[in-house]
């Protein structure tokens, strides 16, 4: 499965197999050595790549949109109660109590668990291709 392609003069952020994150601009790629800000760096070496900014349907975004939601079921229930002139204890209802805290802990947990990266080695991995003249 191809996700990203790099060239020179592109941005990158890594970690290293020995745990160290580096971030900067591809200098040169030359056989198996990606030089990044003056450093060579073994594809080998390269252990996970930071993931790009992804869209509002996976991770930190739909996360987020739960929470709005849930929050918004909250305030609608107690803006309601208010224009009734209920009782501050008969502004929320069981469904409404159980949704929006069930919309917001699902956000949480969504922002929670959200990778931040790709670990290469099983499903992903780097691979370097040489095109036109060496």
């Amino acid at each position: 499965m191809h996700v990203r392609s790099y060239t020179v003069g592109d941005p990158m952020t890594f970690e290293t197999v020995y745990g160290q994150w580096f971030t900067g601009n591809i200098d040169d790629l030359h056989h198996d050595t990606v030089y990044i800000n003056g450093q060579a760096f073994s594809y080998k070496e390269i252990a996970a790549l930071s993931k790009e900014k992804s869209s509002l349907v996976t991770g930190k975004g739909a996360g987020l949109a739960a929470i709005v939601v849930g929050t918004g079921v909250f305030v609608l229930g107690a803006v309601n109660g208010g224009i009734r002139e209920d009782r501050t204890k008969d502004w929320y209802t069981t469904s409404g109590i159980v949704l929006g805290g069930a919309l917001i802990a699902t956000g949480a947990v969504l922002i929670a668990t959200a990778k931040r990266y790709y670990k290469l080695g099983g499903r992903f991995k780097l691979q370097y291709m040489q095109i036109g003249r060496q």
